[in-house]
């Protein structure tokens, strides 16, 4: 095998969902956010209103967030990138009197680590014109990523300057046979998007994590080692994999490595049918059920309502239902589907209001209805541990 050591697996997966709302926020849930803990990492994907005081209330440390993915540039998922920036970036409002503020000179230089931004085209255009006409100065560098669709025009779409906290070397992501692969990769995880349908230009990404090391019953291994006097030290380069030649030519061979976790986060959407070649198998899913049909459960339920002509409603303004978020669920063949993205109508207190969680309850049988498997219901600081397929 070739010299480069394969990757470990990383040490926890984790998604802690820090707005489950819908357009309005709540009392009970805020706008769109979620967070994705890769070991010490965190990548935050959409960043709506007020996101940073959910991440006050939770275990999430800003100090630890690396990336951002924005599905779509509605303010229900882009409205908090601004203040989210300025506070994880050291921001200011300048000086008095002419002093000289030094994040006017940030460094920017090969070795330094920026904040990176992923998202459609605008999302650099509105970055660059919040923080110019909030004259909002920042201590630490960042980066635009823009995945552009096949009809989106060249360059950068703004006519304004790069702050100077912005690196030069963010790109413009073209497509290739219809999807974005592998916008981000390195040698533990790697992410690819996708176009999903939705009123405005959307994406839908998807956090692959590489072949794990596979599972090692080292009482196979210890006799011939111990035989040939051979180190110890070999069972760690039996357990990535590798084949181990011992003194007496005995050839060890490692467990093949396994498939790692494959994470699944959709934008808003009606029909994300793009994304279906490159979800296949996910072990989570994270779909949209903005609107539902709930005769007898929810008292909002109008009399004229039918499960048809709420789907109807919901599919005009770029939305899904549980029903279409559980039939996709089944077409990818993921392992658990989470729901969020709700109408304020749908409170996110059911872990504490038994009224709220006969709706959530309902919402949720609905989706197991047509997809068959384990639904949950989302709610703001809910966390979650990924574990690896068995």
């Amino acid at each position: 095998m070739s010299g480069t050591k394969p990757p470990s697996a990383l040490s926890s997966v984790k998604i802690t969902f820090l707005g489950t709302a819908s357009a309005q926020p709540s009392s009970t849930r805020n706008h769109s956010s979620l967070a994705l803990h890769l070991g010490g990492d965190v990548w935050l994907f959409d960043c709506g209103e007020a996101t940073q005081h959910r991440l006050q209330k939770s275990s999430v440390k800003m100090g630890k967030i690396q990336k951002i993915f924005i599905t779509h540039t509605h303010g229900d998922h882009i409205f908090g990138l601004l203040p989210l920036l300025a506070s994880r970036l050291n921001g200011s409002g300048g000086t008095a009197e002419g002093v000289e503020d030094p994040r006017l000179h940030v460094s920017t230089g090969e070795n330094t680590q920026p904040l990176e931004i992923y998202g459609p085209l605008g999302t650099r255009a509105y970055v660059r014109n919040g923080l110019m006409y909030t004259h909002t100065l920042l201590g630490a560098p960042y980066v635009v990523h823009e995945l552009r669709f096949p009809t989106d025009p060249l360059g950068d779409f703004t006519t304004l300057p790069r702050n100077a906290a912005e690196l030069p070397t963010g790109r413009n992501i073209d497509q290739i046979d219809g999807h974005w692969p592998d916008v981000f990769a390195d040698n533990l995880v790697t992410v690819s998007a996708a176009p999903i349908l939705h009123s405005v230009p959307c994406v839908g990404y998807v956090v692959n994590e590489r072949p794990v090391p596979g599972k090692m019953d080292p009482k196979e291994y210890i006799p011939a080692i111990k035989r040939t006097k051979t180190p110890m030290s070999v069972m760690s380069r039996l357990q990535q994999g590798e084949d181990v030649e011992l003194a007496d030519g005995t050839i060890l061979r490692g467990p093949p490595r396994r498939h790692g976790r494959k994470i699944v986060i959709l934008g808003d959407t009606y029909d994300p049918s793009p994304i279906a070649p490159i979800a296949m198998d996910a072990d989570i899913l994270i779909h949209e059920a903005t609107n539902a049909h709930l005769p007898g459960i929810d008292p909002t339920t109008k009399e004229e309502d039918t499960y048809e002509t709420v789907e109807m409603k919901a599919r005009s303004h770029g939305h899904s239902t549980p029903q279409m978020a559980g039939a996709f669920a089944k077409r990818i063949g993921t392992k658990r589907l989470f729901l969020n993205h709700f109408s304020a109508r749908y409170a996110g207190d059911d872990d504490v209001n038994a009224e709220t969680a006969e709706v959530m309850n309902a919402i949720g049988s609905l989706a197991a209805g047509e997809y068959g498997g384990e639904v949950t219901c989302s709610r703001d600081l809910m966390s979650i541990d990924i574990q690896l397929p068995k």
